[in-house]
């Protein structure tokens, strides 16, 4: 049989049920799957389990969009990588409901066996890994500064409710120089995304026509810094095309250079986790051909094309 390794977080945004390895394990070997349980318990535990793993077939991890980016930061760093899958147990759980996935685990883990293999393009900031979204300036820290309490007991509500707190504070413009495809700009940005995902902070298409696979991350700048445009601003985001609104800057690279010449006021966040750092200065990059197995649902959205 083919060996497979689940990686699960205990302290995702939803409680994994304490029996639900003996039901992985029927479905599992019914797919011709042997599998080993191994169950994170320090933040970047994940990474360090798929890193060192001896060779295997496929490694899920059940978590957050942050367990997912350990699991996927560990592969990438082998020499021989391993197909990854990833099934949503978090509070936003964005990177699942961009793959088609469903709430129940179980459905889920059906869903992806019966799924496809494909490669996909993931970003690197400064070459950390980042598996759908990096984010700079106002608002983008609500992932990592709400309490975990508050996202157990509230859910999404919690994220909110944070950015309600957020929305009351001074909105900084940071003044950068970046390069796009080696191309040079200069500007001032309250905030910045970048991601290669087509749902982004619980938006579905957040951004039109995104391809995985196509060797460009989608990059928006906003130049705003009046409170109420904003927010005004941030409710189009569910109603019209963002990277038509005035005050923002789209591009689609394949190549960033950042460089700030304004102190920082909050950090960046990269998949929900807050980015450690003293740098100023941020190159965005992309590891190509990573394969991943996920449903078959969005495939045809996500991919240039089917195989």
């Amino acid at each position: 049989m083919k060996k497979c390794v689940v990686i699960y977080n205990p302290n995702s945004g939803k409680v994994v049920k304490k029996d639900f390895t003996k039901e992985f394990t029927y479905i599992l070997n019914d797919h011709g799957y042997n599998v080993d349980f191994k169950r994170t318990e320090y933040k970047n535990h994940a990474k360090e389990i798929v890193s060192t793993l001896d060779p295997v077939d496929l490694v899920i991890s059940i978590g957050g969009d942050g367990t997912f980016n350990e699991s996927m930061t560990g592969n990438l760093s082998r020499i021989n990588r391993i197909p990854l899958a990833h099934i949503p147990m978090g509070t936003a759980n964005d990177i699942g409901a961009m793959f088609g996935y469903e709430r129940n685990i179980f459905r889920n883990l059906e869903l992806l066996l019966n799924g496809v293999e494909r490669e996909i393009d993931i970003c690197t900031i400064n070459h950390q890994p980042f598996v759908y979204v990096a984010g700079f300036g106002k608002f983008v820290n609500i992932s990592y500064d709400t309490p975990r309490s508050l996202k157990k007991k509230y859910g999404y509500l919690a994220y909110l409710i944070e950015g309600i707190k957020e929305g009351l504070d001074e909105i900084p413009l940071y003044d950068v120089t970046y390069y796009v495809d080696g191309k040079k700009y200069e500007d001032q940005f309250s905030f910045m995304l970048i991601s290669n995902a087509n749902r982004i902070a619980g938006i579905n298409n957040f951004y039109k026509d995104v391809k995985l696979d196509d060797n460009a991350f989608e990059t928006l700048f906003c130049k705003i810094g009046d409170k109420k445009d904003i927010l005004k601003n941030l409710y189009y985001l569910t109603k019209y095309d963002i990277t038509k609104l005035p005050g923002f800057r789209f591009y689609k690279a394949s190549e960033l250079k950042i460089e700030f010449h304004t102190p920082f006021k909050k950090g960046w966040t990269i998949d929900g986790e807050e980015l450690i750092t003293d740098k100023n200065t941020f190159d965005i990059e992309m590891v190509r051909h990573v394969k991943i197995l996920l449903p078959k649902k969005n495939v045809k959205k996500l991919f240039l094309k089917e195989r």
